[in-house]
């Protein structure tokens, strides 16, 4: 059984208590497949180390990445009760032992407190997140299982987007 906690949509609030840190990943990406076998070492320490080590898998919870606003893989954050902030050192075991042992997390700048998981703006950036994959979900199922080609599917979003706007605007 592995150490890492593994964190979703409805138990990401954990880390905003006690110290924390998080790895964003998707299966698919090869840097995420390398830096594996060092996340589970990393996270066999935590106990030593006072910290809980956690990931999330990008591809499962869109509206996760969405809140904390990943763009690249993998993405770090410690968190330390509800202050993040992201992780660029190494991605050695030493080097992520050090960054806690060391408090090197101190000297890091917090994320923003709008640009913070927790803030409204990425409650509502997690949303747009979902939004954004039951629109590809719709489309698979217009492209896939009813067999209508892509450029169709395009029109109707597009139309779709015109009439929304158009009743709005009334």
């Amino acid at each position: 059984r592995s150490p890492v906690r593994v964190l979703c949509g409805s138990n990401w609030s954990l880390v905003l208590q006690g110290q924390w840190m998080l790895e964003f990943y998707a299966p698919w990406c090869p840097a995420c497949r390398q830096i594996e076998s060092t996340w589970e070492s990393f996270a066999k320490e935590s106990e030593h180390l006072g910290i809980t080590v956690g990931k999330v898998d990008v591809t499962q919870e869109p509206g996760l990445s969405g809140r904390f606003f990943v763009t690249t893989l993998p993405t770090i954050y410690h968190a330390n009760d509800g202050v993040f902030r992201r992780y660029r050192g190494s991605r050695t075991l030493e080097d992520l032992q050090g960054y806690i042992l060391e408090r090197k997390w101190e000297a890091v700048e917090p994320v923003a407190g709008w640009k913070s998981p927790s803030s409204i703006m990425m409650h509502g950036m997690a949303g747009l997140f979902h939004f954004s994959g039951w629109i590809r979900q719709i489309h698979n199922y217009l492209t896939g299982t009813l067999g209508i080609h892509v450029w169709v599917s395009y029109g109707i979003f597009i139309l779709a987007t015109l009439l929304i706007g158009l009743f709005l605007g009334l």
